[in-house]
């Protein structure tokens, strides 16, 4: 008993003079230049290093123990800044593809739990029924509190017709869920369209990948020509979009706005550097008829699905509706690094042409309608999922003016997803009467066409 107490004696003391002799580094930081403050933190990690690899238990990896300081230090900046290893990298890019051995499930961090974003649609975790808001509990038996994004996503990648077992907690739901699956070859289809009624077409933008801007524009003529060369309205679905390429966003919302050369701005960024400020017009061509437009969003639109629903409602060229959106009003740059690796950095905030910032706060749609399609209060108890429930995101900061006409317009690629969700909308060949969203925004664009004609008869 009298040795643990003379331990915890000699503890204490010990402690008082670090503290003692730490107040005078202090001092001496406070009065370095930012080059000795950066000289003096980089020997405290190469102590740091010294003294694990000299003492730890085990013998310890060093590029391991390196790139664990680089990840602790990348999430303390924000949810979305990320060290990707070659071969995380390289899945990242053969996702911006649209094509990757895996599960099809966008994840995240939501208080320390690996949380589910929003299934893509058509893949084995969308056809198995696994939903937004879904807290992966385990990955073929192992629990994933202490796994990062990186590993929890190269344990559910693999080569197609391999399994691994999700082990789902849900929301409202008190026994946990067990879902086998079967890898596949996730190829993820950017968007489908319809005829929802006669002259009233309807488009999904599932995600932005590099021809969704061509297959938007084709879709829309085909709508045209199936409905007499004519649209009487257009509904388009953003619901559950995680984002995806910035050009082809621009590309999107710029077949609606930009007929007049001062009236094309869709999207600006703002960042420390000047590279990070730029401005997005609509390029000059074909626009679409200016027929009425609803855009639907909800929880799972993020990033370029936000930056789309943003331009359209400032340009008063669409009404907006269901609930707000997951509010990632960040740009993500990625670097590539050494040995096939690569630094996924957060180097700007995005405006919409008001010079709104979105950042944790979403776009706040004209018309609120809740749910996605019609269920019972008992049978839909999950929880909504913002970029502001993400660990340390960042903040909203001040909305900044919009930029002078005439700044510099430069192409960027966009951040890639980090996206939200509420829940996979119901499927695309199933009853438009079961989608309560979908049938509000029929009935609007329905009832803009009776007004307009009402409008006409009283003049």
């Amino acid at each position: 008993m009298l040795q643990t107490k003379t331990k915890i004696t000699l503890g204490l003391v010990a402690s008082i003079a670090c503290l003692a002799i730490g107040g005078a580094a202090l001092w001496r930081i406070y009065s370095m230049t930012p080059d000795q403050e950066g000289a003096v933190s980089l020997k405290l990690l190469a102590d740091v290093l010294h003294v694990v690899e000299e003492n730890y238990v085990e013998k310890v990896d060093r590029k391991k123990l390196l790139e664990g300081a680089v990840n602790g230090m990348l999430a303390a900046l924000d949810p979305h800044s990320a060290y990707l290893p070659p071969e995380p990298f390289t899945e990242m890019k053969m996702e911006i593809a649209g094509s990757f051995g895996g599960l099809g499930i966008e994840i995240s961090l939501k208080e320390g739990r690996l949380t589910v974003v929003s299934p893509i649609e058509d893949t084995p975790a969308w056809r198995a029924g696994i939903k937004a808001g879904d807290h992966i509990w385990k990955i073929d038996g192992t629990p994933t509190r202490d796994l990062t994004i990186v590993q929890a996503v190269k344990k559910m990648r693999g080569e197609r017709g391999t399994k691994v077992t999700l082990t789902i907690l849900r929301n409202g739901e008190t026994e946990p869920r067990v879902f086998p699956l079967v890898r596949d070859i996730i190829r993820t289809r950017s968007l489908k369209s319809r005829t929802l009624e006669a002259g009233y077409g309807y488009v999904r933008i599932s995600h932005f990948q590099e021809r969704t801007g061509e297959d938007f524009a084709n879709a829309l003529r085909n709508l045209r020509a199936g409905n007499g060369g004519t649209l009487k309205g257009l509904v388009l679905d953003l619901r559950n979009n995680p984002g995806g390429l910035l050009e082809v966003a621009v590309a999107v919302a710029g077949r609606f706005v930009g007929e007049r050369l001062d009236n094309g701005l869709i999207v600006y960024t703002e960042g420390r550097e000047e590279l990070a400020r730029r401005r997005f017009n609509a390029s000059i061509g074909e626009k679409e008829p200016r027929y009425p437009i609803v855009v639907l969003i909800n929880s799972g639109s993020a990033s370029a699905s936000e930056i789309v629903a943003g331009a359209l409602q400032d340009h008063g060229r669409a009404v907006i509706m269901g609930t707000p959106s997951f509010g990632k009003g960040s740009v993500q740059t990625v670097v590539p690094m050494k040995d096939g690796a690569g630094l996924k950095l957060t180097t700007a905030l995005y405006y919409t042409p008001k010079g709104r910032s979105i950042q944790a706060k979403g776009i706040i749609p004209d018309v609120i309608v809740e749910n996605g399609e019609l269920k019972t209060v008992a049978e839909d108890k999950r929880e909504d999922f913002h970029e502001r429930d993400l660990d340390n995101h960042l903040g909203n900061g001040k909305e900044m003016p919009a930029p002078e006409k005439g700044a510099t317009e430069e192409k960027e690629n966009s951040e890639k997803k980090a996206r939200p969700a509420q829940h996979a909308m119901p499927g695309f060949e199933g009853d438009v009467k079961k989608d309560f969203q979908l049938v509000r925004a029929l009935d609007l664009l329905k009832s803009w066409e009776v007004l307009q004609k009402m409008e006409g008869e009283t003049k």
